[in-house]
């Protein structure tokens, strides 16, 4: 099976720097309790530490690193999400590179962190670069929003984003994409598939690599609540709906504010997010 060049990887991950203000004002944050489990698994605090946060994009991870302490370098290889960082975030250096070819020098940081952004790299190159990049002890963090696909209201709604994109015919890499991007497609009725779900998309994570390291992996359940609006809005900065163009991501997200506001009809909805993190330590 092939994937449409429309929906190919490549295009997709060039997509955001065209909606890189609509990615800053609407993609959920991550909580604190994420942060303190990197500290954990890595067994090293994030205060003090030189942090390089690859795929930065508008620093929505990036900021929350530096609120922690930590000494962070910012890397971005786009030029609308790059753009948009640097308006926000002035005091914060940030750096035009991918996670590929690392413009860092070797053993110089102590974490270096991928938020929602390891998925757009190979791991044939990307994790021997990391590696290189990190000093002994260093840990490689990488983390993605999920969408909690137990939440009846969720889960349908992931089911409709399914199946309106069935006509993309996507490959299995495409599938695990947009699972990383935040949108599951199995429900998972208990604890036992929960683990098995995130055991598999760790796994996933270092498919292709030379040798996958030594790592572990975490769930960190959060929620937030907002406007229906900027729910829509938040579905609409995803990298599949980017690339539908305009009147397919409108007519689609029309179709679902009605639904929403059906349940919800104070026009408040509450995301709930599944963050897995996943930290490998560089011996």
């Amino acid at each position: 099976m092939t994937t449409h060049p429309r929906f190919s990887h490549t295009t997709r991950a060039h997509s955001f720097n065209t909606a890189a203000a609509q990615y800053a004002a609407n993609r959920p944050s991550y909580p604190p309790a994420l942060f303190t489990t990197l500290e954990d698994l890595a067994a090293r605090p994030l205060k003090g530490a030189k942090v390089i946060d690859v795929g930065a994009g508008t620093g929505i991870a990036t900021t929350l690193l530096h609120a922690r302490g930590a000494d962070v370098i910012a890397v971005e290889p786009g030029e609308g999400m790059a753009a948009e960082f640097r308006r926000a975030h002035p005091g914060i250096p940030l750096v035009r590179g991918t996670g590929d070819a690392l413009p860092l020098a070797t053993a110089s940081a102590d974490f270096l962190t991928y938020a929602q952004s390891w998925h757009w790299t190979n791991p044939a190159h990307s994790l021997p670069e990391a590696f290189r990049v990190l000093r002994p002890g260093g840990a490689l963090a990488l983390w993605w929003n999920t969408v909690a696909l137990d939440v009846p209201w969720i889960a349908a709604q992931a089911q409709r984003i399914d199946q309106y994109f069935e006509h993309a015919h996507p490959t299995e890499e495409d599938t695990a994409t947009k699972t990383e991007e935040g949108t599951p497609t199995k429900p998972r009725k208990d604890t036992e598939s929960h683990q098995r779900a995130a055991g598999t998309l760790t796994e996933r994570a270092f498919k292709g690599a030379p040798e996958p390291p030594p790592h572990t992996h975490r769930i960190v359940r959060w929620s937030r609540h907002v406007p229906v609006d900027t729910h829509l809005a938040n579905i609409g900065s995803h990298s599949a709906f980017l690339i539908l163009g305009k009147e397919g991501t409108d007519a689609f997200l029309a179709e679902e504010r009605t639904r929403l506001l059906e349940t919800f009809p104070d026009g408040g909805v509450e995301e709930v997010y599944e963050v897995l993190v996943i930290v490998a330590t560089r011996s």
